[in-house]
C-alpha cells in the first residue's frame, strides 16, 4: 500500500476519522491494528517478524531495567541483539554471503557447492529492527526506562507512517508521545498538509518522472556517453532525493496530523560542502543511529588518528551494506568513508570563509564541487552490478561530450522536473526554516500551491514506482 496511491488515502480517511473521535486508549489500539493492516498489505507472512522482535525485546527490556547483575544483562542484550540481527542476516544477508564466500574460494581455485535461498526480502526490515535494538540497548545504557505497556510498546515499533521506510525513531522520542494523551493544534495541521502535498510532489512528480531517464540510462547495453550517464547521475539524485526525502515528509505530515512529531529525516543535503555536513542533512535518523550505536562504542576519535580513521571506515562500510546485499553498496560505503578521511585531513586547509560577494562565490563553488562527489557516490550506489559500474565510469572518465539532441532533452527533462525544488529549497536554506514557504505572503505562497497541486495532478505518476527504500 503505497503513501501515493487510492487505496493508502481510503485507509488513511478511515484510520484518522475514527482517530479524531476516539480517546487516547482507543487511538492507540486502533493505530496498532491499523499499522499491522497497513504493512500486512505487503505480505500479511512477515507480521511474524515484527511481532517476534516486538515481544523479543519488550521481554528483554523489563529484564534489562529489573536486573543489577552485569552477566545477566548483557545476557538479555545479547538475546535482544542476534533477535534482531538474525533476522536481518538470514533474509537480507544469507544469498549475499553466500555467493561472496563461494567467489572468494573460486579465486583460489576452489570449487565450492554453496546454497542459496529464495527468499523474498520483508520490506523495511532494516528500519524496524535497528530501531526495536536502539531501544534496549537505551535501557542497557540506563539512559531509558522501559515501556510498561505492552500494546503501546508494539506500537512504536510498528508504527505505520513511518514504518517501512524510516526516520529510525528512538524510543525515547516516541514511545512518551504514545503512552500520553495527543492534542492535536492547528499548527500541526497546517505544517502537517504542507509536508503531505510536498512530499507528494517530490515523490510523484520529481522521483517518479526522473526514474524514467535513469531506468533508460542505466538498463541501457549499448555504448553510453559520458554525458548519458553525468545527466543520468543529476537525474537519480534528484530521484532519490526526492523519493526518500518524499517519503519521510508524508510521514512526518501525517504523524502532525495526529499530534505525533517524528524526527526530520532530512535538510539540504545538496546544499552542504564536505561530506561531514551531507550526513548531518542526508538521512539523519541513520547516520546519527550508526554514530551513537556503532562508531562511538568502537571507540570513535578516543583513541588518536588513526583509531578514528580505522573506526568510521568500518562505520561507513557497514553503513553501506545497511542499505542492501551488493558489493556496489559496499564500495558505496568505503567511498564516503575515504571522502570523511580525506575531508578531515584537509579541513584546516580549506575551511577559510571569505568575507562578501568573494565569500558567497566560494561557497557556490565548494557546493557546486561536493554535489559532483555526491553524485559520483550515487552511480556506485545505483548501478545494478559491478560491471555495470565499470561500464558507467569508463563511459565518464573517457566521453563526456554532450552533443546530439536526445542528450540535450535528457538535460533539459532534468532541469525542468527539478527547477521549483532547487528554488524552494533555496529559499528554505536562506531562511533556515524548513517551513519558510508556510509564512510567504498570501499572492506568492497560494499561486505556489496550486502550481504544485497541478504539477502532481497532471503529470504525476501514481502507484507506479515503489519508494526506493522499500528495498532496504
Amino acid at each position: 500500500m503505497l503513501f501515493n496511491s487510492l487505496e493508502f488515502l481510503i485507509f488513511f480517511i478511515i484510520v484518522y476519522l475514527l482517530y479524531r473521535v476516539s480517546g487516547h486508549r482507543f487511538q492507540n489500539r486502533m493505530l496498532l491494528l491499523a499499522s499491522y493492516f497497513f504493512y500486512g498489505c505487503w505480505d500479511w507472512r512477515f507480521l511474524g517478524l515484527i511481532w517476534l522482535s516486538t515481544v523479543v525485546d519488550y521481554l528483554c527490556g523489563l529484564k534489562l531495567h529489573s536486573s543489577n547483575d552485569p552477566a545477566r544483562r548483557r545476557l538479555f542484550l545479547a538475546i535482544s541483539l542476534i533477535t534482531n540481527l538474525g533476522i536481518l542476516a538470514f533474509f537480507k544477508y544469507f544469498n549475499f554471503f553466500a555467493e561472496s564466500l563461494g567467489g572468494l574460494f573460486g579465486f583460489f581455485g576452489f570449487e565450492l557447492d554453496y546454497v542459496t535461498l529464495n527468499i523474498i526480502l520483508p520490506v523495511g526490515i532494516s528500519f524496524y529492527t535497528f530501531q526495536t535494538m536502539s531501544y534496549t540497548i537505551d535501557i542497557y545504557r540506563k539512559q531509558l526506562e522501559p515501556a510498561r505497556d505492552f500494546f503501546d510498546f508494539a506500537l512504536f515499533v510498528a508504527f505505520f507512517p513511518q514504518l517501512v521506510a524510516g526516520p529510525i525513531e528512538r524510543a525515547r522520542q516516541l514511545l512518551p508521545q504514545i503512552t500520553a494523551p495527543r492534542i492535536v493544534t492547528d499548527d500541526q495541521v497546517y505544517k502537517g498538509l504542507w509536508l503531505i502535498l510536498w512530499g507528494l510532489f517530490k515523490k510523484v512528480f520529481i522521483a517518479d518522472n526522473l526514474a524514467r531517464i535513469v531506468d533508460l540510462v542505466f538498463a541501457s547495453s549499448g555504448d553510453l556517453s559520458g554525458g548519458a550517464v553525468l545527466f543520468a547521475s543529476y537525474a537519480f539524485a534528484f530521484q532519490i532525493y526526492g523519493d526518500f526525502s518524499g517519503y519521510s515528509d508524508i510521514a512526518r505530515g501525517i504523524s502532525k496530523l495526529m499530534g505525533i512529531e517524528i524526527m526530520v529525516n532530512f535538510r539540504f543535503p545538496y546544499f552542504v560542502t564536505n561530506p561531514r555536513d551531507f550526513w548531518r542533512n542526508w538521512h539523519i535518523s541513520l547516520s546519527t543511529w550508526l554514530r551513537d550505536y556503532l562508531y562511538i562504542p568502537l571507540g570513535g576519535s578516543r583513541s588518536g588518528s588513526s583509531a578514528f580513521y580505522k573506526n568510521l571506515m568500518i562505520t561507513m562500510i557497514l553503513g553501506g551494506l545497511w542499505h542492501g546485499a551488493a558489493w556496489t553498496f559496499v564500495i558505496w560505503g568505503l567511498f564516503h568513508g575515504i571522502i570523511l578521511c580525506l575531508h578531515r585531513v584537509i579541513e584546516p586547509y580549506i575551511s577559510f570563509s571569505p568575507a562578501g560577494l568573494f565569500g558567497r562565490l566560494w561557497f557556490f563553488l565548494r557546493v557546486i564541487f561536493f554535489f559532483h562527489v555526491t553524485c559520483l557516490g550515487w552511480l556506485i550506489f545505483r548501478a545494478g552490478s559491478m560491471s555495470e559500474l565499470k561500464q558507467m565510469l569508463y563511459a565518464l572518465l573517457s566521453d563526456i561530450s554532450f552533443s546530439g539532441v536526445t542528450l540535450r532533452y535528457l538535460g533539459l527533462q532534468v532541469a525542468f522536473y527539478a527547477a521549483l525544488l532547487i528554488v524552494v529549497q533555496i529559499y528554505k536554506f536562506y531562511k533556515k526554516d524548513m517551513y519558510a514557504v508556510l509564512w510567504l505572503p498570501r499572492y506568492l505562497r497560494w499561486p505556489l500551491f496550486l502550481v504544485i497541486i497541478y504539477s502532481i495532478l497532471l503529470f504525476g505518476e501514481f502507484g507506479v514506482q515503489q519508494f526506493i527504500y522499500f528495498q532496504f
